[in-house]
């Protein structure tokens, strides 16, 4: 995996872990793909490859991200969905024209129209989202417990109890932070 690209833990998620392309939306933001090649990149870890991305295509992905955050925390938090959100998410869909295919050893894979179609690869990406948000897979939404980060995520645990997006990060910061408050009240 490309530097700068941690592994997700957002459910296992193609739509939540392209929300999770920008971390500590609530803290210090860390913008993981800031540039039209960095989006290519984190497209082609995905199954995705486009051969390039131009700036503008890159602008519509952080929209689309955006849409997707903004409507999967309205649907963890069971608040109406924002209208403005949901007409991108749409919007997207509609103009993707990649195909799911099956590869010989079983597995689906998407097919882009063209090597270099990232509205495809957005399509793919809001098409997965409605499937979340619409509640189509075994498993609910869920917000990240860290106060600094607070992504959205899809729980597929047994008990559907997640508490954060990840436990190597949120997790274990907020353990942390929680251990050292106790021990400093202890007084050690």
């Amino acid at each position: 995996m490309p530097a700068g690209f941690p592994d997700f833990r957002l459910g296992n998620v193609l739509a939540t872990s392209f929300t999770g392309t920008l971390s500590e939306r609530h803290g210090n933001a860390v913008e993981r793909i800031p540039t039209p090649q960095r989006l290519a990149d984190w497209l082609a870890v995905n199954g995705l490859a486009v051969e390039a991305c131009t700036t503008a295509q890159l602008e519509r992905a952080w929209e689309l991200r955006e849409a997707i955050h903004a409507a999967a925390t309205a649907a963890a938090l069971r608040h109406a969905l924002p209208a403005s959100a949901v007409r991108v998410i749409n919007d997207c869909s509609a103009q993707g024209r990649a195909a799911a295919v099956l590869t010989p050893e079983g597995e689906r894979r998407w097919q882009l129209s063209s090597a270099s179609c990232v509205e495809d690869a957005l399509g793919v990406i809001a098409a997965d989202a409605i499937s979340i948000i619409a509640g189509e897979r075994d498993g609910k939404l869920a917000l990240c417990a860290s106060p600094t980060c607070q992504a959205a995520f899809f729980d597929t645990s047994q008990s559907r109890t997640r508490k954060w997006c990840d436990m190597n990060t949120c997790g274990n910061r907020q353990k942390k932070a929680r251990f050292n408050a106790n021990h400093r009240k202890k007084g050690g």
